[in-house]
């Protein structure tokens, strides 16, 4: 069985940029976006409301740790490569709580996270293979997932991304910065692209040469923020007018 999952997680199957593969699973998700909170606010009961959020936070939360186990008995785990010091596996692994416990504090933070990074992900996804890989899913569900999952928040749930929350959010991703240089020098690894741009096309090519592209990353990073909170700002004035 080890061999086979090898073979598997290993096999070509090589993802093309802005190819079919990458259209259908964006258009799918846009569409996911919008229908599933809509439906969950609309049409079912909160107790209901309730599991489907929970459902949608382990759906993510899952997805990385299918992917440590598959690994695991490949017998291909690597320190350096599969922990959860990537933004966004972090945030796979903390979505729960918020779907459970409505922790507002986490939500913010992940939610400007999410909505920064996740989309840019999934506009310029580091994903090696293309459908019907695992790989594939792994990808598109820990990142376009992530973002049903904290729009799913935001309609039935109520919770708001604040101002406050947007600097909180800053602050705890250079904290997680910190976290990853000091995994990164303590296991020689490149969590978080601290020490080297991915192999695969993403906006870091175009933030300059290590480095810089860390600090410039900062200014995008708050830009993506202030993105990212503009729509909620307005509908909050349009609300109060």
């Amino acid at each position: 069985m080890r061999e086979w999952v090898k073979e598997y997680m290993m096999e070509p199957n090589p993802f093309i940029l802005f190819g079919s593969d990458h259209f259908w699973a964006t258009v799918i998700s846009l569409i996911l976006w919008i229908l599933v909170p809509l439906y969950s606010k609309n049409s079912l009961s909160k107790r209901n409301q309730n599991k489907l959020g929970i459902a949608l936070g382990f759906m993510v939360m899952s997805n990385y740790i299918i992917w440590v186990i598959l690994e695991g008995v490949a017998g291909t785990f690597d320190m350096k490569l599969h922990l959860p010091f990537h933004l966004c596996r972090f945030a796979n692994l903390a979505i729960p709580i918020v779907m459970i416990y409505k922790k507002n504090r986490l939500f913010q933070i992940l939610y400007f996270w999410g909505m920064s990074g996740m989309i840019q992900g999934a506009i310029t996804p580091d994903v090696t293979h293309g459908f019907p890989h695992f790989h594939f899913f792994r990808f598109f569900i820990g990142h376009n997932g992530m973002v049903l999952t904290l729009i799913y928040a935001i309609v039935v749930y109520e919770l708001k991304p604040t101002l406050k929350g947007l600097w909180e959010s800053f602050l705890g991703l250079n904290l997680f910065l910190v976290l990853a240089a000091i995994i990164n020098f303590g296991l020689g690894s490149n969590y978080f692209w601290i020490c080297e741009k991915p192999l695969t096309a993403s906006l870091l090519d175009y933030l300059g040469p290590w480095p810089w592209y860390i600090l410039v990353g900062e200014f995008v990073a708050i830009l993506h923020y202030f993105a990212a909170y503009a729509p909620i700002h307005f509908m909050n004035k349009r609300t109060v007018s």
